[in-house]
């Protein structure tokens, strides 16, 4: 069970949706939130869920999630401190469209679709960044559309693993990303199986591209790698 905390206008101000709010707005607003810990692993947001909060991240990192009638997770995105989630029933306040879980200790001020409606009807910068917010993930999602219509597992796993690199930055062709992704995970957002992806970075590590150290994994030609990834959409 979530853990009750006390409200803090300083760690409103980690968020990028309020960023440049004024100290005595940020301190009403703390007020006005409901403050909660999650240990990893426990549950934010249930799909299909009734609330319309919108949860702001203080600190950790969170999962979205969903999972088929057949039990196949499908993975859509991991937000981090600083970040946002629930913008969709906060929005309509229809029921929540996935789930949410805590990968770490994550702290959580969660603002009623009210007190939401309130702010973006007040503050112009935040409302701009709501429809900023809205419009990325319209795009991320005809991206991946656009992959999973057009990608073979293999060409969805080299993406993915393009995709970490250069989240994690790349410095001299190589990127290093650590802690190493669960296979299971990297299968999740791609909609395959970990078994295939174990297959494809094995076959990537074989042709020098990837590399295990010490828990990371290094990608040691992050050109060669996106070359793969770009011929085959240009051919797609």
């Amino acid at each position: 069970m979530a853990k009750l905390t006390q409200p803090s206008a300083l760690g409103l101000r980690r968020i990028a949706l309020l960023e440049g709010l004024p100290d005595e707005r940020l301190q009403t607003l703390a007020a006005r939130c409901t403050w909660k810990r999650y240990e990893p692993e426990q549950r934010i947001v249930s799909w299909n869920a009734q609330d319309s909060d919108l949860h702001l991240i203080v600190s950790g990192k969170v999962r979205i999630t969903i999972y088929s009638a057949a039990g196949r997770q499908v993975t859509f995105n991991d937000e981090v401190s600083g970040g946002a989630l629930g913008y969709l029933s906060a929005i309509d306040g229809k029921p929540r469209s996935a789930d949410a879980v805590a990968l770490d200790s994550v702290l959580i001020a969660s603002i009623s679709r009210e007190v939401f409606k309130e702010v973006i009807q007040e503050e112009p910068l935040v409302r701009e960044r709501v429809l900023i917010r809205l419009t990325e993930l319209i795009r991320q999602l005809s991206d991946r559309v656009i992959d999973l219509s057009t990608l073979g597992v293999q060409n969805r796993v080299h993406a993915e693993v393009l995709r970490l690199a250069r989240e994690a930055g790349v410095v001299g062709n190589r990127a290093r990303i650590e802690p190493a992704p669960k296979h299971a995970d990297i299968a999740s957002r791609v909609s395959t199986y970990r078994e295939q992806v174990t297959r494809e970075l094995s076959a990537l590590t074989r042709f020098g591209v990837l590399q295990k150290d010490a828990g990371a994994l290094v990608v040691k030609d992050v050109g060669r790698l996106e070359r793969m990834v770009k011929e085959v959409r240009d051919a797609a």
